[in-house]
């Protein structure tokens, strides 16, 4: 499981850090807004945990620009604010939980364990771009042209891709989102050919794209 951890009191978040690494937790830490911004658009973490009184963006505006962007990480708000007014602030434009400081790093850990598991639990029932359809349920792919049924880590890797479409992985990082013990480097790439394979014989208008930088992401077929 990947953590970003966005705070700006450093030695508070490499505790904290320290802490979640001891549970096994994989965490990112930044220190403002805009680096949690840009590790969000870059990455793909199980839960943020994010301060509201950051410097360059303070989290609720780094939580508006995540959901504005269809960003749903699941997100917890840390504050040493109290207020109602701050906590309904935070809760409307998306916030999934909030936890006042100081905290206990029991609560944190029990809070996050709940987000991760809540997000696990819910399950989008269809997926789609320009012309085709997923459905999640069924791992049935389909456009215009017809169909087929997917293998489930065929759909797994394409519903991480139209999840996250801003974001660019190397068969390395996919191999960890798809597998528990990382997979190996041929088995993702072997995996994103099939798949570019099967959207290619839909006529699909979006396919697995592999950059300069030996990284693949979906876009638009030119």
């Amino acid at each position: 499981m990947r953590i970003l951890y966005a705070e700006d009191e450093k030695q508070l978040s490499m505790a904290i850090a320290e802490i979640l690494k001891m549970e096994h937790y994989e965490v990112d830490i930044v220190y403002d807004g805009e680096e949690a911004l840009e590790h969000l658009k870059t990455g793909i973490y199980d839960a943020a945990v994010l301060d509201i009184m950051m410097p360059k963006a303070d989290g609720i505006e780094v939580l508006r620009q995540m959901r504005a962007r269809n960003d749903f990480t699941p997100t917890l708000l840390l504050t040493a604010k109290a207020e109602t007014e701050d906590r309904i602030n935070g809760l409307s434009v998306g916030a999934d939980d909030y936890l006042g400081k100081p905290f206990a790093a029991g609560e944190l850990l029990a809070r996050l364990a709940a987000l991760i598991r809540r997000s696990a639990d819910y399950r989008v029932k269809t997926l789609t771009a320009e012309n085709i359809v997923l459905d999640c349920e069924t791992n049935e792919l389909c456009s215009d042209v017809g169909s087929l049924r997917l293998s489930s880590k065929e759909a797994q890797l394409l519903a991480l891709f139209l999840q996250n479409r801003e974001v660019k992985l190397s068969a390395a990082e996919l191999g960890a989102r798809l597998w528990k013990d990382g997979g190996e480097r041929g088995a993702a790439e072997l995996y994103v050919s099939y798949l570019q394979h099967k959207l290619k014989q839909l006529g699909s208008k979006v396919n697995i794209i592999k950059n300069a930088e030996n990284k693949y992401y979906i876009g638009e077929v030119k």
